[in-house]
């Protein structure tokens, strides 16, 4: 009896583990330029459970929006993904991240200028930084682009979330100015090159 017992509880704590909504996940980190840009592509993205805005890659402790902006702290802007990896792959994701900004322009995504808008990826895995590194050699070896990726492969470093008022900012604000002419193209952008990938 007292067996029966005990297979019937790990039965039922292993069919608990695979419920839906509680599926193992991971975590990357992207530099794409400016993260509302980057936040508002992701958040359309099937298999990603959350995206954040912060900062990553400096020295300062804590920065501030302000801080960050002044290129003076080491920063990137970046979005941090939790992301299903049986839902999306992380190859998929790095489709995405290429296909949301420019890989080829350095320090630069448009008018938004400075080492804070660098492209890059902060990888969490080892397996993370292969894949990575292998794309970047193959988009190299295409003819996709004109000049070479700058896109930088590092391992991730603390995360510091962006203050509130960046969270949502497309969704909340796509009628200004920056959100139009700016985030939009990118967003139909991904909506029609990467349709397979979109959340239903």
């Amino acid at each position: 009896m007292k067996y029966l017992l005990l297979n019937v509880l790990m039965l039922f704590f292993m069919s608990v583990e695979n419920l839906p909504g509680q599926e193992k996940t991971e975590k990357v980190t992207f530099g794409a330029g400016c993260f509302w840009c980057v936040e508002a592509a992701f958040q359309r993205i099937k298999g990603v459970e959350k995206v954040e805005s912060g900062y990553m890659g400096g020295t300062k402790a804590e920065p501030t929006y302000r801080e960050v902006c002044t290129g003076e702290t080491g920063h990137a802007e970046v979005v941090q993904l939790t992301y299903y990896p049986d839902s999306v792959s992380f190859s998929d994701l790095l489709r995405v991240f290429f296909t949301v900004h420019d890989p080829t322009s350095l320090n630069r995504q448009g008018a938004d200028v400075g080492t804070q808008y660098r492209s890059a990826i902060f990888y969490h895995t080892e397996e993370q930084k292969k894949e990575a590194e292998e794309a970047i050699e193959k988009l190299n070896s295409s003819d996709l682009y004109a000049s070479p990726l700058v896109t930088e492969v590092t391992k991730a470093s603390v995360f510091y979330p962006a203050e509130d008022y960046h969270n949502d900012y497309y969704d909340l604000h796509g009628d200004q100015p920056y959100c139009r002419m700016v985030i939009t193209p990118k967003i139909r952008k991904v909506e029609k090159q990467l349709k397979d990938l979109l959340r239903k």
